[in-house]
């Protein structure tokens, strides 16, 4: 009897001493499987992908450095410790290594970008401006690199410098002022359009000895060095409106202004230009079929109008109020 008490309780000491093993290995596995993780592939991995991967694990990632690599493309991992499939416990370091790309590269072709562009691919390159020069160039907009040194093509190490020549456009040019004074103002306007002039301020000032609507003077004055576009401010011989005290408003103080578009088979784009005061504005601007007639009532405000037929001026006409 007491034999089998004492196998009985045997077998009991045996089952509780495996079940308590089993207990604590499964109780060890649990706790393991959750405070450790296998480090994952890095290799060629981009560094932000990276960054995300090992963040979502519970690790922290320590960046070593980086370095040139023929293999590796720039801003991806080169190195990683521990290597992939290390099993390690969360809150660890992972350390890495970023490449920096091939220590060589090829230039890139600069040349008819603008310069704000061409600096931003220097750098992404990994390349200095090391100077950039300024020229006119009348084939080539400004801003725009003209020239580059090194060429593209070449083959460079990163961080060198490279230097720009840079547009400013065309070169400006000067002309000397014609002499406008005593010509008719139809005559006076072309002139001043075939010397690349245009036409600025048109003021009065009436003298009974000279011609009507003649040039009396010019700013700038006859044989002066003058930039291309430049404003050219006329005084011509005609008696001012505003000495006569009109409503430019009222019907009595406007005249009717009628052209008809020559007969044909395309439209014409016609522009009428008033210029008041030194005041330029447009009274019309349109394509126009062929045959048609455009009506205009002008101010008799010492008014000169430009008649412009597909951006060619084919009359000029003067609205004077003592002239009504």
């Amino acid at each position: 009897m007491t034999s089998r008490i004492l196998k009985t309780a045997g077998l009991i000491t045996v089952f509780c001493l495996i079940a308590g093993i089993c207990a604590y290995l499964t109780l060890k596995l649990i706790v393991r499987s959750e405070d450790t993780i296998l480090v994952p592939d890095l290799i060629n991995k981009d560094i932000v992908y990276a960054l995300e991967i090992l963040s979502d694990l519970g690790v922290n990632t320590k960046v070593k450095g980086s370095e040139y690599s023929s293999s590796i493309t720039k801003n991806n991992v080169i190195y990683q410790d521990p290597e992939p499939g290390a099993e390690i416990k969360k809150g660890r370091d992972v350390r890495i290594i970023i490449s920096k790309g091939q220590k060589t590269i090829i230039m890139p072709d600069l040349k008819g970008m603008l310069f704000q562009s061409a600096h931003i691919i220097l750098e992404e390159n990994g390349l200095i401006l090391n100077a950039h020069s300024i020229t006119y160039n009348k084939k080539v907009k400004k801003d725009v690199v003209v020239e580059q040194r090194p060429g593209p093509g070449r083959v460079i190490k990163r961080g060198s410098g490279v230097n720009l020549l840079v547009s400013i456009g065309s070169q400006p040019v000067f002309c000397k002022m014609p002499n406008l004074n005593g010509l008719p103002l139809d005559d006076a306007i072309i002139l001043i359009r075939k010397n690349n002039f245009v036409e600025g301020e048109i003021k009065s000032l009436f003298d009974a000895d000279k011609p009507l609507n003649s040039i009396t003077s010019h700013e700038p004055p006859s044989g002066h060095r003058v930039l291309e576009g430049t404003a050219i401010n006329l005084v011509i011989n005609r008696k001012s409106g505003e000495n006569y005290g009109r409503n430019t408003y009222s019907a009595t103080g406007c005249s009717l202004f009628r052209y008809r578009v020559k007969c044909g088979f395309l439209k014409k784009h016609v522009r009428v230009n008033i210029n008041s005061y030194g005041v330029s504005n447009d009274a019309f601007n349109d394509f126009v079929n062929p045959g048609h007639e455009i009506r205009l009532l002008i101010p008799n405000n010492d008014s000169v109008l430009f008649l412009y037929v597909d951006d060619e001026l084919v009359q000029t006409k003067v609205f004077d109020s003592w002239q009504r």
